[in-house]
């Protein structure tokens, strides 16, 4: 690792001026990711500006949307009676993320910035074109069993990147339709969850539609009436700390036994968290049944593409809608 400079303002606007005069450095909150990538080479910032001094750590209801401060902890939110009473699958999906202790330290902010766990990106003897761009995509013609099904860009050697986002968190974030608010050198703005982190396209570098001086405060979530009704699966090789194979945030409104509202969103098989919208239309005004599930399931992958390694998510991948329906449903 290399010398690096640290400081800890107190103000968010020393905190967003450090970083936009110096192009090297970089926001330091939680650390459980950074700290990785810092002992791995894979980033070197010349500076890092610890934002734990800022005012960003409150969970307060708000008019229409629930706030989560972005230095809030994982473990925090996870336990937060506003959280629990307003919006469970969040719970649900924070605490199958990572293990005790990380969630005892990680934020709200860091868990949305979190960088892919691909092994070809971890390792600087493969080419990546996440890490490098041009270099190639090592994973491509690799062991790409964890990889993405959807939103591919393979096409081009020069660009493909075929990984996955790795939170969980997410998942469910994009499942709620969260907002992003966040602020820079010119100003604060709201970020549409769906809208802030990218596919690979031509730049597989960049997680996210994010300036590089800009800093999450909070996410926002609206209101909604799946308080009841909603089941976060992961499937994983093991049932400790692991990160997913294939992940559902299903949540559902139910009235006399027929869907009036659904939201589906899957984790562990995409560059972002990939939400199901037709299959979400599908279910609304049906009948809650396995049958009603499965053919919800169909509908979410015309799109998908395997790899050598990963075929088997061709069929993981609708088999755990369906169980995660399930669940949601109670007809389990």
């Amino acid at each position: 690792m290399k010398p690096f400079q640290y400081i800890r303002p107190t103000r968010l606007k020393d905190a967003i001026e450090a970083v936009a005069s110096n192009p090297n450095a970089r926001y330091i909150a939680g650390g459980t990711n950074l700290i990785d990538l810092m002992k791995r080479g894979i980033v070197s910032p010349e500076k890092l500006v610890d934002i734990n001094g800022l005012p960003l750590k409150k969970i307060e209801k708000k008019t229409g949307f629930l706030r989560i401060g972005a230095l809030a902890l994982n473990s925090e939110v996870a336990q937060h009676r506003l959280v629990l009473e307003n919006h469970p699958l969040l719970a649900q999906a924070l605490n199958a993320g990572a293990s005790g202790q990380l969630r005892n330290m990680a934020t709200v902010g860091g868990n949305i910035l979190q960088r892919t766990r691909c092994p070809y990106f971890y390792d600087p003897v493969f080419p990546c074109n996440k890490r490098k761009p041009g270099t190639g995509c090592g994973a491509l013609e690799g062991i790409n069993r964890t990889h993405a099904i959807f939103g591919l860009s393979e096409n081009d050697p020069a660009q493909s990147c075929i990984a996955v986002h790795p939170s969980d968190f997410c998942v469910a974030l994009s499942a709620l339709d969260a907002t992003v608010l966040v602020v820079g050198t010119k100003g604060e703005r709201r970020i549409a969850f769906g809208d802030f982190h990218r596919l690979p396209g031509n730049s597989p570098d960049l997680d996210a539609n994010l300036e590089k001086d800009e800093l999450i405060l909070a996410v926002e979530i609206p209101d909604a009436v799946f308080t009841k009704h909603v089941h976060y699966l992961k499937i994983r090789d093991r049932a400790s700390y692991a990160f997913a194979l294939v992940s559902v945030a299903a949540a559902l409104d139910l009235e006399n036994n027929r869907i009036k509202a659904a939201r589906l969103a899957l984790g562990g098989v995409a560059h972002k968290p990939w939400r199901l919208f037709e299959a979400e239309k599908a279910l609304v005004g049906q009948p809650v049944s396995e049958t009603t599930f499965q053919k919800a399931a169909e509908l979410a992958m015309p799109s998908a593409k395997a790899f050598a390694h990963n075929a088997y998510k061709l069929k993981l991948v609708p088999n755990a809608i369906v169980q995660a329906l399930k669940s949601a449903a109670a007809l389990v």
